[in-house]
C-alpha cells in the first residue's frame, strides 16, 4: 500500500506544478478563481499533513500565497506527504479540529487519500475555470500520468 500512496502523491505532485508552472508562465492571465482554487489545493495538503504529524495548523485553507513560493511549497507538502507514507501507520486515528472547530477522527490512509482526492476535485474546477477564459485546460487525469510516465 505504500507505493500506492506515494504512486498518488507523485500524480498529485506532477499535476499541481503543472498547474504552478501555467500560473508562473502567465500571471496575468491566470484566472483569479483558478488562483484561489490552486492556492487552496497547496494549502490544504499542507493542512492535512501537519494533523497526520501532529504539528500544528499554521495555514488557513483559502490563503493566498505569494506566486513565487508555490512550486516550493508543493516540493515541501509531496515531501511531508511521502515521510508520513513512510513513518505513520497508515490505519492510526487521528483527532483533529476543522477551519470551523468542528472535531473529527480520521485515519491517516483516508486522510492521505483525501488529499489526493481533494486536489483531483479541485484541478477539475481549475479546468473547468481555464476553459470560461479561452486558456486551454491541462489534462491531468490520472490515467494521462500513467501514460506519460509509461512514455
Amino acid at each position: 500500500m505504500q507505493n500506492f500512496f506515494k504512486e498518488l502523491l507523485e500524480y498529485t505532485f506532477h499535476f499541481n506544478e503543472k498547474v504552478i508552472d501555467v500560473l508562473l508562465n502567465d500571471p496575468v492571465n491566470f484566472p483569479k478563481k483558478s488562483l484561489e482554487l490552486l492556492n487552496h489545493t497547496i494549502n490544504t495538503q499542507e493542512v492535512w499533513n501537519a494533523r497526520m504529524l501532529g504539528q500544528p495548523v499554521i495555514i488557513s485553507a483559502w490563503q493566498i500565497r505569494d506566486t513565487d513560493l508555490l512550486k516550493q511549497i508543493n516540493i515541501t507538502n509531496y515531501e511531508m506527504s511521502l515521510k508520513i507514507v513512510d513513518t505513520v501507520d497508515f490505519e492510526k486515528s487521528i483527532d483533529y479540529k476543522n477551519s470551523r472547530g468542528e472535531a473529527y477522527t480520521n485515519n491517516v490512509k483516508d486522510m492521505l487519500f483525501h488529499i489526493v482526492n481533494h486536489s483531483t476535485y479541485h484541478r477539475a474546477q481549475i479546468a473547468t475555470d481555464f476553459k470560461a477564459y479561452g486558456i486551454t485546460p491541462l489534462a491531468t487525469d490520472y490515467i494521462f500520468y500513467k501514460r506519460d510516465k509509461n512514455l
